[in-house]
């Protein structure tokens, strides 16, 4: 992530995220891979249920508070 302002990432939406969603496909990604998508407070709770109801959703934090894993 830069150092920009933070961008929702629901579709149209052009607010400033203030949220994390930390999510993975078990499908296709190793059960320690986190993708992110950004979210604006009137968003989060759409896209946490989105991921949610797929099983994908691993976590959502505070933008300000989010640490991306470590690499190898």
């Amino acid at each position: 992530m830069s150092d920009e302002t933070p961008i929702c990432s629901a579709k149209g939406c052009s607010a400033d995220a203030g949220w994390v969603l930390a999510w993975n496909n078990p499908k296709i990604h190793t059960p320690e891979r986190r993708k992110t998508w950004l979210a604006c407070e009137d968003h989060r709770e759409h896209l946490s249920q989105f991921l949610g109801v797929r099983g994908f959703l691993k976590d959502v934090v505070r933008f300000a508070e989010w640490r991306a894993p470590e690499g190898p």
